[in-house]
């Protein structure tokens, strides 16, 4: 598969989870009002679906590790597809609430296999920057989506958007049946009966490294899903924006994220994924506070709409790199991990959020000290825990220290052994620079496998 088709098709794919939140965005105060329910409860059906997206990682992510990726990701798209038109039908909230979190389940294939289709293609750096790449074109969908949906607002309701989402359910299910080829191969599949799982799960979970990154995650989803659920009714209800704006702002938001991933791709082989990680946790906790700050002292809604940009942005400059450090000792077993980080992070936002909102109210002040809260906290872990764990890496080199351009000779298949993959990289140049700022691959308690990468590195 070339470079530009690959990058379409995962990018496609991941953009399952903003689809299902951005594109009826705008409608969480008309669907409140239809079906007669409070805000709360509207909120509860973004909450549910990020929570059935979370949990569904967990089940498609081991399934691809034994079935391989694509026939998962199919049946999980064309469920997709289904269930976004039996929302679009749904007589109550309760009804609705179902279908979204079903919906959620059935989406996650596409978040979780496109991560694992990357590691099995790249590692290391090439693989920050692949994941860099996908971010940019997945990140079309948020800046797309509500500015589209907040027009849609202006000639359907809540039920039309929802037929809209199960058109481009069946759209995809098409890219991917006829657009992604499996990349898996037979010899690397975990086999063994579906109670494996918890093996895997068990061997992840003792990786130090990637457990401090899922917990960080964890609280960077909170502060996130903070934003996505309480920003429709803070920015129109409290400064009075309409749907139409609320949509164009959202979107700029988007694109300050996207900004921040763009501009880690462009760093990481200079500076490393470890310090582009920890350069992108400080920059957003730098930022969050800066918003609980302005919050406090009453400060216009520019400044408040202009930090939480900023927070965005720091979060697009850190974000790929942690699942690249995370990833990188897992090869064999990416989707099981792939599964646990999407996991962590969408269940912990979707739960914590609601549960301040409902606490403390919506308001700007909630909004900003959830955000600075997980920010802060996620930073303390990084700086921490990941700084004093991360292997020690040429910024151009995979896990280990391993280039990813020598771990695979020409000609080698797939699930070639880590004992090859280390001869080659010991055939290789010495790397010229290396990350002072971590420790070695070792500390961390987990052999780091070696698996197939991208003979090309990307542009």
């Amino acid at each position: 598969m070339g470079l530009v088709r690959i990058t379409l098709v995962l990018g496609a794919l991941e953009a399952f989870g903003p689809l299902s939140m951005d594109l009826y965005l705008p409608q969480l105060p008309q669907l409140a009002r239809s079906l007669g329910t409070s805000d709360a409860l509207a909120q509860a059906t973004m909450s549910v679906c990020m929570i059935g997206l979370g949990i569904g990682q967990l089940i498609a992510g081991p399934l691809s590790d034994r079935f391989g990726r694509k026939r998962p990701l199919v049946a999980g798209v064309v469920l997709f597809a289904v269930l976004s038109a039996v929302c679009a039908v749904a007589p109550t909230v309760e009804v609705l609430l179902a279908a979204r979190f079903l919906q959620g389940l059935a989406g996650s294939a596409g978040v979780v296999i496109s991560m694992a289709v990357a590691r099995d293609l790249f590692q290391g750096v090439e693989l920050s920057r692949m994941l860099s790449l996908l971010a940019l074109v997945s990140s079309l969908t948020p800046i797309i989506a509500p500015v589209i949906g907040g027009q849609l607002a202006r000639f359907m309701d809540w039920r039309g958007i929802f037929f809209v989402l199960a058109g481009i359910g069946a759209a995809l299910v098409l890219v991917a049946q006829l657009g992604l080829r499996e990349t898996l191969h037979e010899g690397r599949h975990t086999g063994g009966p579906l109670g494996t799982t918890a093996v895997h799960i068990a061997s992840v979970m003792r990786d130090p490294l990637f457990v401090a990154i899922m917990l960080a995650g964890c609280l960077g989803g909170t502060a996130f899903f903070a934003y996505l659920s309480m920003s429709s009714f803070v920015l129109q209800g409290e400064f009075g924006l309409t749907p139409q704006i609320f949509s164009l702002i959202f979107a700029a938001n988007a694109l300050a994220h996207l900004g921040g991933a763009q501009v880690s791709r462009s760093l990481v082989r200079r500076f490393g994924t470890v310090r582009m990680y920890l350069s992108g946790q400080l920059a957003g906790a730098a930022a969050a506070i800066l918003l609980l700050t302005a919050t406090l002292l009453q400060a216009p809604a520019v400044a408040y709409i202009l930090l939480l940009a900023l927070y965005l942005g720091a979060s697009g400059l850190g974000g790929p790199n942690g699942t690249t450090i995370a990833l990188g000792g897992h090869g064999s077993r990416a989707g099981t991990a792939s599964a646990l980080l999407g996991m962590a992070m969408f269940t912990a936002g979707a739960v914590v959020a609601p549960l301040v909102s409902a606490v403390a109210g919506t308001s700007t002040l909630t909004l900003a000290a959830t955000v600075a809260a997980g920010a802060v906290l996620a930073a303390l872990i990084g700086w921490f825990a990941v700084r004093r764990r991360a292997p020690r890496a040429d910024p151009s080199c995979g896990p280990a220290g391993i280039d990813p351009g020598a771990t695979v000779a020409a000609g080698t298949e797939p699930g070639a052994t880590a004992a090859a993959a280390t001869a080659s990289a010991a055939a290789a140049p010495a790397p010229a620079h290396r990350d002072a700022t971590t420790v070695p691959a070792k500390t961390t308690g987990i052999p780091r496998e070696s698996s197939a990468s991208h003979t090309e590195r990307l542009p």
